[in-house]
């Protein structure tokens, strides 16, 4: 199949980007590298009446660093952060992207347009919910500031408004005593994950985010003697598909997790 027929609009700054969403009354979506909205646009699983690509707006193409954080922007390509210094100056980050698809894809497909898509077997999502990462998303009343643990909904559902671009990415950068894990389990390595887990260990205590096993990335935080068996089955709450049963993903996602926060916990005491 081919996309439906819509009307296409390339702005050059955000605020002319918002205005195009607006304008479009909720039928509007915006394209950067077009990995996860191409396919669903061909397969016509969605139909906007007009696609905004905010690939000219020069200030999304950014990596930036402040006080304790490197920020990303909209527009800046996997590939980039994996090759950049970010992907060590936030370890989770560099450990997650090579399961992100392909390398041929990471080159087009953005940090951003991965959590925006919130598809629940995706690695970038997870990374940000185990990092306490925060999003900046712009509409018409300016920008707000959203923690990436209250902003995904449910599969391919976010906080993200229908006149509002999500802008940016911001990560907590790696301290002295941080340790970071991430495994995951596919069938071919590029294809989405059965059960999947990002982990990060500090002065005893972990914050473990699961993906692949629910309808969003889920997070626990907790003491390292407080994971148990029962808590990691409990964070298993999808009733299986074609591709795994829940008991086949439970056993993944504990032997993954035990596994990473394992390695994480080694990590944050060398």
């Amino acid at each position: 199949m081919k996309a439906a027929p819509f009307a296409y609009a390339r702005p050059s700054t955000v605020d002319e980007a918002v205005a195009e969403l607006a304008r479009s009354g909720g039928g509007g979506k915006v394209i950067s590298g077009g990995q996860s909205l191409v396919p669903v646009l061909a397969m016509r699983l969605a139909r906007p009446e007009v696609l905004v690509d905010i690939n000219g707006i020069a200030s999304l193409r950014e990596i930036r660093r402040g006080d304790g954080f490197a920020e990303i922007g909209a527009t800046v390509r996997q590939r980039a952060v994996e090759r950049d210094a970010v992907s060590r100056e936030v370890p989770l980050l560099g450990l997650a992207l090579p399961w992100v698809g392909h390398r041929e894809l990471r080159s087009r497909g953005t940090v951003c347009g991965s959590l925006a898509h919130a598809d629940p077997a995706a690695e970038l999502p997870a990374v940000a919910c185990c990092l306490d990462a925060r999003l900046t998303l712009t509409g018409p009343a300016g920008s707000r500031s959203v923690a990436a643990r209250d902003f995904f909904a449910g599969a391919m559902m976010t906080e993200l408004g229908p006149d509002e671009v999500l802008t940016a990415v911001r990560f907590p950068l790696a301290g002295k005593g941080d340790g970071y894990g991430f495994g995951e389990i596919a069938r071919r390595h590029g294809d989405f994950a059965l059960a999947g887990v990002a982990v990060h260990v500090r002065e005893g205590r972990v914050a473990l985010t699961g993906f692949g096993i629910s309808d969003r990335p889920v997070t626990r935080t907790a003491g390292l003697d407080e994971i148990t068996p029962d808590l990691l089955a409990e964070m298993v709450d999808t009733d299986g598909d074609v591709h795994a049963s829940r008991d086949y993903r439970r056993r993944l996602f504990r032997v993954l997790a035990e596994r990473e926060i394992a390695a994480a916990t080694r990590k944050a005491s060398a």
